[in-house]
């Protein structure tokens, strides 16, 4: 049974195990169930010889430092602290209470003599709080007060108190392993939502650009006469279903088409080469400016936001300078132009309104790889829009 010392124990296992972690509060029980038992061992090496039977307070002694040896693992998580376990640790507990009556002297049981397992049947509790909450941690402490008001004492006032620590002690180590539970499924459901939310932004962003691409083919197309004309129509007519298939289960929240990527390094400057034409200008090293494919491919793909922002907004007459920049610790690319530029808050305005093709396409991109994107503007002076990877995470 516990007494004032033994709740101290409980009290610095829950101090020891925090809310936030369940496994450091079973790591503390399994180590109060062996220190309880040493104490236990001493009290009654102190006090056997005034015991009517003391032989068979040795045995059952015996029996519960097997027990609580063998049973050492099984209280180092729920899983493996079964019920079986759980109910042969109170068999255990009540046993050595009732014995307690029956081998002790009753001079010494009426002067509030301890039982056989003293504190040590706090453990049991315990475990019973750790496998099931507070409310089954109650049923034991319920079963081990019964056992020791009917079988060591009767119901005097230390065992009375005894028995209101073990169930607060009980109840309150089952409550807060409820409530580690409760936020740890929470927090695993918040990481999923946002993990999914994230993968469907980068989504978006792809069908985004998509559909430019096939806005943008759709346009040139348009305007040539040229003899391969079923051949473009053809070509429109997969890109279109494509991205209507994507755009569909974008919209209805659907399973998403799955990408894979490879991760081999890639020369940036290559996927960079496309962009530059007569009015944009290409500026990059002499040596390949490598990084993962994936991360080369995102970096890529933001530049060419950047670059049908120049196309459509900066004017016919506008002009554009791409440069690369290979620094040991990140890659740096720069997009400026020499357009009509935009006033401070333009950028709120529009993705208020819905249009995200800078939050998503660009920011969006160097924010999943870890990077940062910043646009510098002012009317008339044009737009400056600065892409910065760090290598560390991809090495």
């Amino acid at each position: 049974m516990t007494d004032g010392s033994g709740t101290g124990v409980v009290g610095g296992a829950v101090a020891a195990g925090g809310m936030s972690v369940e496994l450091p509060l079973w790591r503390a029980m399994s180590y109060f169930r062996v220190l309880a038992l040493g104490y236990a061992g001493l009290r009654y090496f102190n006090s056997y010889m005034a015991f009517l039977h003391p032989v068979a307070g040795w045995i059952y002694l015996g029996a519960l430092t097997l027990w609580t040896l063998a049973s050492t693992r099984a209280f180092a998580g729920p899983q493996r602290c079964t019920w079986y376990v759980l109910g042969t640790d109170l068999t255990l507990a009540v046993t050595g209470i009732v014995m307690s009556g029956r081998i002790d002297d009753p001079a010494r049981i009426s002067h509030g003599a301890p039982t056989l397992p003293t504190i040590w049947a706090a453990g049991t509790v315990l475990g019973f709080a750790g496998k099931g909450g507070w409310r089954w941690a109650a049923a034991a402490a319920s079963v081990i007060g019964v056992a020791n008001i009917l079988g060591h004492g009767g119901p005097t006032g230390d065992n009375i108190h005894n028995i209101v620590l073990l169930m607060v002690a009980g109840c309150a180590i089952g409550y807060v392993i409820e409530l580690a539970r409760a936020s740890e499924a929470t927090l695993t459901r918040a990481l999923q939502v946002e993990a999914a939310t994230r993968e469907r932004e980068r989504l978006s962003r792809d069908i985004h650009d998509g559909v430019l691409q096939v806005l943008a083919l759709v346009q040139r197309r348009g305007g040539e006469q040229t003899a391969g004309r079923d051949a473009d129509f053809a070509e429109l007519g997969r890109l279109a279903g494509e991205q209507e298939r994507a755009l569909r289960a974008l919209m209805s929240g659907g399973p998403l088409p799955a990408q894979r990527a490879p991760q081999e390094p890639q020369d940036l400057r290559t996927l960079l080469g496309p962009y530059a034409d007569e009015r944009i200008t290409l500026s990059a090293p002499g040596t390949p400016v490598l990084l993962p494919a994936p991360a080369a491919g995102e970096l890529a793909a933001a530049v060419g936001a950047a670059v049908d922002n120049v196309r459509k907004h900066a004017g016919p007459a506008a002009r554009a300078w791409i440069l690369v920049e290979d620094e040991p610790d990140a890659v740096t690319v720069s997009v400026r132009d020499d357009g009509p530029g935009f006033a401070p808050g333009r950028l709120g305005e529009a993705e208020q309104a819905g249009r995200l093709g800078v939050s998503q396409s660009i920011r969006g991109r160097l924010l999943d790889l870890g990077g940062t994107a910043e646009l510098y503007s002012a009317p008339g002076e044009g737009v400056e829009v600065e892409l910065r990877v760090p290598r560390k995470g991809f090495e």
